[in-house]
């Protein structure tokens, strides 16, 4: 797949199913099994008579007693109401009062029904061949003005950081989808803080475990299994560099530094990997501009090309000051004070104009200098968890060392020291290292990505029951 389709959402094809009123239901139950297609559906739908014996069905079992709301099942030919109400299977009943929604709001002309929605552009073909062998076609259409298409992140591999974006919201269809990016940006700022071989170690294994499906109470949250092997490996990583091994050991060399014998290369580090990640959210989020409005408003938008103009100069004059390079100075200055006033335009034309609008823009232009400052000096806190980090570890390691040397029984209490302390500083570390994590890429990083959000692309999807046994047939969406 070529980088420029792999960093953009699941392409879209507005389609029509269009089939013969006789055949509409087979038509919807294999639309509903491929789970592939995202169909209109009619603002005032009247409850169809599925709908109202599922209702009377449920206030029946709410009154008996509470219960999760089950699934819903379609059945591959129509089957008698009156004998599911009877036999209580609401799951058939409220597959039935969806596929009753969907038939309520088809288009029809004469002995022709047409329905229109959404389809992933590479899913089309499979779809259609489909739905021809029920009688019906799928059309691609002409996406309708002013409308944007539903948003579907690539999801598809082994290895999915799409929750991170997920999470934070759905981007417009227009934008970038940069959910590896984020997401190695994601592992490398916890390792960064979390920096140790053995706990990373511990983080790997928990990863597999997870992966598994071990412990089965926790197979809801196997999806983030990608972040903590990534996690873990980051750590790793970091851990080598410090020459941390559950805390300074000795069994590792430093391959960098030491965190707690140098905090100032540390902070001077972190802050320069943070005004690296804020350069490239700057740089993506002036695509997304383009993309969403064109490059009028991206020229202007302080989350745009002006924006990245003045962070490039700031960053050009800072380093030439701390470095005593006039000359960069000197045109990073010129630079960020061509940018800066590229955003004050743009904030002035958003104004009314006027003595106002002049007084707002001034506002909202020191707003944007101020954030530029904090946002970037906000990553000094990378260094200062894992200076925490390991200072955490070193106490630890230096009440065993202690100890240890005192009998047996100092070697008992050593080793309960050892396991007790690692256990504690490792659930605490990790738990303030995955916020502060999460706290960077939502707050610096995708508030310079997103500006407008989008809507998840909801294909309608309902395992088949075979007639016999009720066993169900599932034929996934692969768009991804």
């Amino acid at each position: 797949m070529p980088w420029s389709e792999a960093m953009t959402p699941v392409r879209m094809r507005r389609v029509a199913v269009i089939v013969p009123q006789t055949d509409l239901r087979g038509t919807l139950v294999r639309i509903a099994e491929a789970g592939c297609v995202e169909l209109d559906r009619a603002e005032e739908a009247v409850p169809g008579a599925a709908a109202m014996r599922l209702q009377r069905l449920r206030g029946a079992i709410t009154t008996a007693g509470p219960g999760s709301a089950p699934s819903a099942v379609l059945a591959a030919d129509a089957p008698d109401l009156d004998l599911l109400q009877e036999r209580g299977d609401v799951e058939l009943l409220a597959g039935e009062a969806q596929l009753e929604e969907l038939t309520e709001g088809a288009v029809r002309r004469g002995e022709v029904a047409a329905l229109a929605g959404w389809c992933p552009a590479d899913e089309v073909p499979r779809v259609a061949g489909r739905l021809s062998a029920a009688g019906g076609a799928l059309v691609p259409l002409p996406s309708p003005r002013g409308s944007d298409p539903p948003t579907l992140l690539r999801s598809g591999g082994p290895v999915s950081f799409t929750p991170l974006v997920t999470t934070y919201g759905t981007p417009a269809y227009a934008d970038l989808d940069l959910s590896r990016p984020t997401g190695l940006a994601y592992v490398a700022m916890f390792g960064i803080m979390f920096g140790d071989v053995g706990h990373g170690a511990l983080l790997v294994l928990g990863a597999l475990a997870l992966r598994l499906g071990r412990p089965r109470r926790l197979a809801t949250l196997r999806r983030l299994w990608p972040f903590l092997a990534g996690a873990g490996v980051a750590a790793m990583l970091a851990g080598a560099a410090y020459g941390e091994f559950f805390g300074p050991t000795g069994l590792l060399p430093a391959l960098w530094l030491s965190p707690l014998d140098s905090p100032a290369r540390l902070l001077a580090a972190a802050v320069t990997l943070g005004a690296g990640l804020l350069t490239v959210a700057h740089a993506a989020g002036a695509v997304n501009r383009v993309r969403e409005h064109g490059w009028g408003t991206a020229l202007y938008a302080a989350s745009g090309f002006a924006g990245l103009l003045f962070y490039l100069g700031l960053a050009l004059a800072t380093a030439g000051l701390l470095l005593h390079r006039p000359p960069a100075a000197v045109v990073g200055a010129t630079l960020g004070a061509t940018g800066l006033t590229l955003v004050a335009l743009g904030l002035f034309r958003a104004t009314a104009g006027g003595a106002a609008g002049c007084a707002e823009t001034a506002v909202r232009l020191f707003d944007v200098v101020v954030r530029t400052g904090t946002n970037t000096m906000s990553f000094a806190r990378l260094a200062a968890f894992g200076l925490t980090h390991a200072a955490l570890a070193d106490l630890v390691w230096r009440g065993t060392t202690g100890l240890a040397g005192r009998g047996a029984a100092g070697a008992a209490g050593a080793a309960v020291l050892f396991a007790v302390g690692t256990a504690l500083s490792f659930a605490l570390e990790a738990l303030v290292a995955g916020v502060q994590a999460l706290r960077l890429e939502y707050y610096e990083l995708f508030s310079r990505l997103f500006e407008t959000e989008g809507r998840p692309f909801c294909p309608w999807h309902v395992p088949v029951a075979q007639p016999a046994d009720r066993t169900t047939k599932v034929i996934p969406c692969s768009p991804g």
